[in-house]
C-alpha cells in the first residue's frame, strides 16, 4: 500500500518541477497549438499556446512508477520489484505516447493541424498495441496467472478463452478506440485531464480491492486471479500524480496542452488497466465520458453522410455547447461530474458483483 503512496506524490512532485521549464523550452522553440480553422471562434485565441505537455506526464509517471520501487527495495529489502503487469502496462503508456509525440512534432514543424497521417499513426498504435496484447497472453507467475487472459471480461473474466489473434485484434480495437477517445476529448482547458484523473482513482481502487480479495491469499467462489493487481494500482497512482500536477498548469487559461503526446498515452493506460484488471468492458463506464463524446463524433458524421443534415452544431459534444454560448469552465466541470457518475457507478457495480450472494 505505501507504493501506491509513493508513486503518486513522487510523480505529482517531478512533474510539478519539470513543468515551468518545459513551458519555458517550449516557448523558447515556437512549440505552439496550431488551432483548425473549422473550430470554435473563441479557440483562435489559444493559438501558439505550447503543445506536447503530455512529454511530462509520462516522465512524471515514469519515475514515480520505478522511484516507488526503488524506495521500497531500500526500505523494504524483502519488496517485490516492477512486475510483468506494470512493465506492460508502461510499455503501452510510453509507446503510445511516442506515436503521440511523432504527430505533434509534426504538427509544429510543418505549422499545420494535421500531424500523422491516419495510417502512419495507426501502423504506430498497432505496433504497440500488438506487442502488448500478445505480451500480456505471456509471462506467467507461480501460480499459473498471466497479466491478462485471452477472454473477454466485464467484472472478471467470462466465456470461453479466444484464440490468440482473436484477442490481439480485440484488444487492439480498445487500444486504438480508447485512445482516439481521449484525443477527441481534449478539446477544451483541463476536460480530459479531470476526465482521466477520475478514471484512475477507479483503477487504484480496483487494483487496491483485487490485491485484499485475491485468490493467492483468499480462496473463495468470488476472489480474483488478477496476476499483479498492487503494481497496478501503483501505475494508476503514478500516472494519477501526474495528471494532477499536470491539471495545476493545463486548468483554464491553459498555459500547456498535453498534445496527443499526451491523450494517446493516457487512452493507452486506461485500457492496459482494464485488460490486466480483467474489467474490458467495464471501462464503457470507466470512461464514460470519453464514450459519450467519441459517439457524438460518430453520429454527426453518420447522420451527415446518411441525411446531409447536422445533428449537433459541432462535434465532438463539448464543441455543441460552446456553440450553445456555454462558457469553457461551465462545460469542463458539468463534463467532469458527468465522469464522476459513471465512475461511481462502474465502483459500485464492481462491488456489488463482489459480495456474497
Amino acid at each position: 500500500m505505501i507504493g501506491i503512496s509513493i508513486a503518486a506524490a513522487l510523480s505529482l512532485i517531478v512533474s510539478m518541477a519539470l513543468m515551468p521549464p518545459l513551458i519555458k523550452l517550449l516557448y523558447r522553440f515556437k512549440f505552439g497549438q496550431e488551432v483548425r480553422d473549422d473550430g470554435p471562434e473563441g479557440h483562435k485565441t489559444k493559438q501558439g499556446t505550447p503543445t506536447m505537455g503530455g512529454i511530462v506526464i509520462i516522465l512524471g509517471a515514469v519515475i514515480g512508477y520505478f522511484g516507488s520501487h526503488l524506495v521500497l527495495a531500500l526500505v523494504q529489502p524483502s519488496a517485490t520489484g516492477p512486475t510483468a503487469s506494470g512493465l506492460l502496462v508502461m510499455f503501452l503508456f510510453v509507446g503510445m505516447g511516442c506515436v503521440g509525440f511523432l504527430d505533434d512534432f509534426i504538427k509544429i514543424y510543418k505549422r499545420r493541424s494535421l500531424g500523422l497521417r491516419s495510417g502512419a499513426k495507426m501502423v504506430g498504435q498497432a505496433v504497440v498495441g500488438v506487442g502488448f496484447a500478445y505480451g500480456v497472453t505471456m509471462f506467467p507467475n507461480g501460480y499459473g496467472y498471466t497479466p491478462a487472459a485471452p477472454s473477454l471480461s466485464f467484472l472478471r473474466d467470462f466465456g470461453p478463452p479466444l484464440m490468440i489473434g482473436l484477442f490481439v485484434i480485440w484488444a487492439l480495437f480498445l487500444i486504438v478506440g480508447f485512445s482516439n477517445a481521449v484525443n477527441l476529448t481534449d478539446g477544451l482547458d483541463g476536460l480530459a485531464t479531470g476526465a482521466t484523473i477520475l478514471s484512475l482513482v477507479a483503477y487504484v481502487i480496483i487494483g487496491n480491492w483485487q490485491l485484499r480479495q485475491s485468490c493467492v491469499s483468499y480462496l473463495s467462489s468470488n476472489c480474483y486471479t488478477v496476476r499483479d493487481p498492487l503494481d497496478l494500482a501503483v501505475v494508476a497512482s503514478a500516472v494519477l500524480g501526474s495528471c494532477i500536477a499536470f491539471l495545476w498548469f493545463n486548468a483554464p487559461p491553459a498555459k500547456v496542452f498535453m498534445g496527443d503526446t499526451g491523450s494517446l498515452a493516457l487512452g493507452g493506460l486506461i485500457v492496459g488497466l482494464a485488460i490486466t484488471t480483467r474489467t474490458q468492458l467495464l471501462l464503457l463506464l470507466i470512461g464514460g465520458l470519453f464514450v459519450i463524446i467519441t459517439m457524438s463524433v460518430m453520429i454527426q458524421i453518420t447522420s451527415f453522410r446518411l441525411t446531409g443534415k447536422r445533428v449537433f452544431r459541432m462535434a465532438p459534444l463539448q464543441h455543441h455547447f460552446e456553440l450553445k454560448g456555454w462558457a469553457e469552465p461551465t462545460i469542463v466541470i458539468r463534463f467532469w461530474i458527468i465522469q464522476g457518475l459513471f465512475v461511481a457507478v462502474a465502483i459500485g457495480l464492481f462491488y456489488l458483483e463482489w459480495m456474497p450472494r
